[in-house]
């Protein structure tokens, strides 16, 4: 049997159907609605099809109502309510219809700049989506079925679905960094307090109670390889680099002899990456510098020799792939850690400077500081059990850290900066994240309203949808 919800929004969407005629249709732009023959069906015999209509124009880009229809489908899938209300259904499909307008503009600007995406690149976050949405459902049977309910016919047409959506969101970021790189999104917006307060107030009901948290500072010293062992590890790089530069398959090289846990199995692939992603310096600057398809020389970083191959690039962004070897690590190199940590928990509460001290002796692929807070409770154990009962200002004794990639530990020092109790969220604790959001979301209305007035976008839904669906004004 069909949803209620569902069953309501199909009769709207006859009703939207049922106000224009083939004639007005074919008026429009960019012409008429394609039929097709039924696979299977004998020629000649009366087929049961259905006319599709477009809601919405973007330069020579027809926006059809089945397309914001498959969104709200999507929006289902993904736990959303249909309003059970005509009214509400037809400002919820006004709404997809719009923001579909929205995303047509932006993608136009990132094709302007020769930017694409593939399947390949967002294979992961289609199968995360897919795989979040399955374990909802207890077995294979109710989830097909729940599909079936929401508009489509396998599972494998929700995969399409989220497939095509997650490439022009892709395309979508990249109009966004192709519009930020032009100044496009730089101008200043105010926000009031008075927005502040009631964007916060709108949220309020649904925030958690404020966990206990705590801010600090730390230096971890990670123990470094012999002279010996650094030199094997260079050497085994190099012998790497010549047979990749003389043929040899990067990704097969890098499923074979990678230390990179993380993209070893991907053959070495990093995915995309803008600046700022997270990855220690000195590999950043190799990604951001190399040509497409040329095999690095060696780049070393803390966590050893990088070959790195850069295989695309976007407006703002690369991807890449890289083999990583690492010196070997032993229990005297620990230990070594464990006597520097020592000097520098020494020369620390002894008032010498927590930068310079950083500078020089703290792990570069570790955070250096929390000063905003993280919540207690989602500490790793070895720091919840480091800073239990030390007070502001003071010091931890030193700790380990298990460093997964090695199987050998870290030494951590920290500092506590600030220790808050849990409770209830107040205006102060999110003002700032608030504002910026608000900030944000202005400058983006304005860039795609901008956006809207220099390419020709015509919004016809409002003139398909029956009297009865609209709101009174």
């Amino acid at each position: 049997m069909m949803h209620p919800a569902v069953s309501r929004m199909c009769r709207l969407i006859a009703a939207v159907a049922a106000t224009v005629g083939a004639a007005a249709l074919l008026a429009s732009p960019v012409g008429a609605q394609a039929e097709a023959q039924p696979v299977g069906q004998p020629v000649g015999q009366p087929v049961l099809q259905s006319l599709d209509r477009i809601v919405a124009i973007v330069g020579n880009r027809a926006i059809l109502l089945s397309e914001a229809i498959e969104s709200v489908n999507s929006l289902r899938a993904q736990g959303q309510a249909i309003p059970a209300d005509s009214v509400g259904q037809f400002e919820l499909l006004r709404r997809v219809i719009n923001d579909l307008i929205d995303n047509e503009v932006v993608i136009t600007v990132a094709n302007n700049y020769k930017a694409t995406a593939t399947d390949e690149d967002v294979a992961r976050q289609v199968e995360d989506q897919y795989n979040q949405t399955r374990q909802r459902f207890g077995t294979e049977a109710e989830f097909r079925d729940a599909l079936k309910r929401d508009g489509f016919g396998t599972p494998d047409d929700y995969r399409r679905t989220i497939r095509e959506q997650a490439k022009r969101y892709k395309l979508q970021e990249m109009g966004f960094d192709s519009l930020k790189a032009h100044g496009r999104m730089s101008a200043p917006v105010q926000v009031t307090e008075e927005e502040v307060g009631r964007a916060f107030e709108a949220s309020r009901e649904k925030l958690p109670p404020r966990p206990a948290t705590v801010a600090f500072r730390q230096i971890v010293v990670a123990p470094r390889p012999s002279p010996d062992a650094r030199m094997a590890a260079r050497a085994k790089a190099e012998s790497l680099v010549v047979q990749l530069r003389a043929g040899a398959d990067f990704a097969n090289v890098a499923r074979r002899e990678s230390m990179d846990p993380g993209s070893r199995d991907q053959g070495g692939d990093l995915g995309w990456a803008r600046r700022g992603s997270g990855f220690v310096p000195e590999f950043e600057r190799a990604i951001f510098t190399l040509p497409p398809g040329v095999i690095s020389d060696l780049v070393e970083s803390s966590f050893g020799f990088h070959i790195i191959r850069v295989d695309r690039v976007q407006p703002a962004e690369v991807r890449s792939r890289h083999i990583l070897i690492a010196p070997k690590l032993d229990s005297a190199d620990v230990e070594r850690a464990r006597l520097t940590a020592d000097s520098v928990l020494t020369r620390w509460r002894g008032g010498e400077s927590y930068d310079s001290l950083a500078r020089r002796y703290h792990d570069p692929a570790e955070e250096r500081s929390l000063l905003d807070g993280i919540p207690v409770d989602s500490l790793p154990e070895t720091y919840r059990v480091a800073i239990d009962g030390v007070g502001l200002r003071e010091f931890t004794k030193q700790f380990e850290i298990p460093d997964p990639r090695t199987g050998l530990s870290k030494i951590g020092i920290i500092q506590v900066i600030e220790r808050r109790e849990g409770g209830e969220y107040t205006v102060a604790d999110w003002k700032d994240r608030i504002r910026s959001q608000l900030i944000q979301e202005k400058q983006i209305r304005r860039a795609l309203d901008q956006l809207r007035r220099e390419q020709y976008v015509r919004l016809l839904f409002d003139e398909l949808a029956p009297a009865a669906a609209k709101p009174v004004p």
